[in-house]
């Protein structure tokens, strides 16, 4: 039996036992049943969070990164960003982010289905090894997303009996979590039916193989990172590489390729076939609502339809993006705590006076800047006038304009133009291909160093916009700064930055403030710019590196310990 569609997967969060008038039907009746058995499984799915555009006032999460200014914040009283600005969260406020609740809840409904799957009423025996897979790869998925945002979680496998006594539950550290995730992911790379990719349209969204490869790599990852390995564990290291290696060579041996153009990719739906256009895209969010509100709320002042600025990218983020000729960073850093005075790559070909010529394809395919080409519209070609005074100029008193002087790109289709009425045809692409390379590049160098297969790695990512490869020959340190930059542009805008800068412990370089660039026409077609604080933060103390457990949780467990500094 297929599961239902993707309405149903991510929509249908009602109890599949609550079917009869007359109350509850028992687990006995659900799991003697083929149909109901499938339909338990597919509850397992409705807990997963939309991502993108899914926030408070349809905010992207990285308006609460170094990677961008909201133009809300400040403006409307209330909305994610100005709480976030303004260092509001509490364990009784977690603003829109509170899914500590869901990923329980689809913890708990994913231990029910393993729990009664061995003895369940299924017709077709290769649907028992592959519901149960799933199972444990949505556990995997619950459990890592859960301990990424508050800390190491009990490890529960079996459901909790109705008389279990949650005041003597105990949480289990970041490891035994992440043990338990691998091991999950590995259950599940063993089942037999379990495919590596979907290859039927109806079956969109279902979890496959390579899901759980991906979140293992992830997992691995972050256990081995600075925030979860303070003593610099060689071994957990060494574990990630190993990890990151065989999933990114499982994936590719399965059919998984990066996709030729990094800009046209963000644009569209994957397709589901046995021989697909999208072999980058591993796990890809259904629900429309949150690709169409970035197309809605990230809109260009100048154009029809326009409703509000969104997330302008920073002028960090733009720094962040190397030379096309010479492959070398532009910016090499900051001589103050405002990021006003940048440090200039001198052999970079980096011009101050023509700071958007040259740079890295992916800056061109993220981000609108002033004289950017937008669109033909009706005959005329549309450019982004983002100076002061322009039609899309600087106002940070407004929420419709730009608060940095820049406007995002990804994922904008410039074809399907904002006031026509028309959304966008892509989706969230939570897991890609890209993300694996990288993964293994910084593990493999914290592992063994800048190894060829290090090199290979993150090479791997810049041949595909027709960057030059890294220079050869660089130190350990020097690696893992550029593998730092190539996740930053990379994945921009893709929810990474802000664990990233969690994981690695660098919070409080990053999050004080984001600057942007001011563009004073001065006649004849030329403009002077200048940087400037775009916003000031205060959410960047270490205790931001964690969510708080809420409150309304921990006073039912009196064994818990609420995470440092909240």
């Amino acid at each position: 039996m297929v599961l239902y569609g993707c309405f149903c997967l991510y929509s249908c969060k009602k109890d599949p036992l609550d079917m009869t008038p007359n109350g509850r039907i028992s687990l006995d009746k659900v799991f003697s049943d083929n149909d109901l058995t499938a339909s338990y499984l597919n509850s397992v799915y409705g807990y997963i969070p939309l991502y993108g555009a899914s926030y408070h006032s349809q905010s992207l999460l990285a308006a609460i990164t170094d990677e961008s200014s909201d133009a809300n914040a400040g403006i409307i009283g209330g909305v994610l960003s100005t709480n976030w600005y303004n260092g509001a969260l509490s364990a009784n406020n977690l603003f829109a982010m509170n899914w500590y609740a869901q990923y329980w809840q689809g913890i708990r409904q994913a231990n029910i289905f393993l729990d009664n799957i061995e003895t369940a009423t299924v017709n077709d025996p290769k649907n028992r090894s592959r519901w149960r897979g799933e199972a444990k790869v949505l556990r995997a998925f619950y459990y890592l997303e859960l301990i990424k945002q508050f800390g190491g979680m009990p490890v529960q496998e079996e459901s909790f009996p109705l008389d279990f006594d949650y005041t003597t539950l105990q949480r289990a550290s970041f490891q035994e979590g992440v043990q338990f995730i691998v091991r999950n992911c590995d259950e599940a790379l063993g089942e037999p039916d379990l495919p590596f990719r979907i290859q039927n349209p109806n079956e969109r969204g279902r979890f496959t193989k390579a899901i759980a490869l991906a979140i293992k790599s992830e997992a691995l990852l972050f256990n081995a990172s600075p925030l979860w390995n303070p003593e610099n564990d060689p071994a957990k290291w060494e574990n990630a590489a190993i990890g990151c290696k065989q999933a990114l060579d499982q994936l590719v041996s399965n059919g998984y390729a990066l996709y030729p153009d990094y800009e046209a990719y963000f644009k569209r739906e994957s397709d589901v076939s046995n021989n697909p256009s999208d072999k980058e895209t591993i796990f890809e969010i259904l629900n429309p609502d949150n690709m169409r509100f970035i197309f809605v709320t990230q809109t260009i002042p100048s154009l029809a339809g326009a409703v509000q600025a969104g997330a302008g990218p920073s002028q960090e983020l733009v720094d962040s993006y190397d030379m096309k000729d010479s492959g070398q960073p532009a910016i090499l850093g900051y001589q103050d705590d405002d990021h006003l005075q940048p440090i200039i790559n001198a052999t970079s070909g980096y011009d101050e006076t023509k700071p958007y010529e040259g740079r890295d394809p992916r800056f061109y395919a993220t981000i609108f800047y002033n004289g950017a080409y937008f669109s033909n519209i009706n005959g005329t070609d549309h450019y982004i006038e983002s100076y002061v005074g322009g039609a899309d100029g600087l106002m940070p008193t407004v929420n419709s304009h730009t608060h940095t002087g820049y406007y995002l790109r990804k994922f904008i289709d410039t074809d399907l133009r904002q006031g026509d009425g028309i959304i966008s045809a892509s989706k969230w692409k939570k897991y890609r291909l890209a993300e694996m390379y990288l993964n293994l590049a910084e593990a493999e160098n914290e592992a063994n160093g800048p190894t060829s297969t290090a090199y290979e790695a993150i090479n791997a990512i810049r041949k595909r916009v027709q960057m030059p490869d890294l220079p050869p020959g660089l130190t350990q340190d020097e690696f893992r700064d550029r593998v730092h930059r190539e996740r930053r542009v990379e994945l921009a805008f893709e929810e990474h930055r802000f664990w990233d800068v969690r994981r690695w412990k660098i919070l409080s370089e990053t999050d004080k403030q984001v600057s942007g660039m001011r563009w004073i026409e001065q006649g004849n077609g030329t403009f002077a710019g200048s940087r400037f604080v775009a916003d000031h933060r205060n959410a960047w103390q270490d205790r931001f590196l964690l969510f708080p457990i809420p409150l309304s949780e921990l006073s039912k467990l009196p064994a818990f310990e609420q995470n440092p500094g909240w």
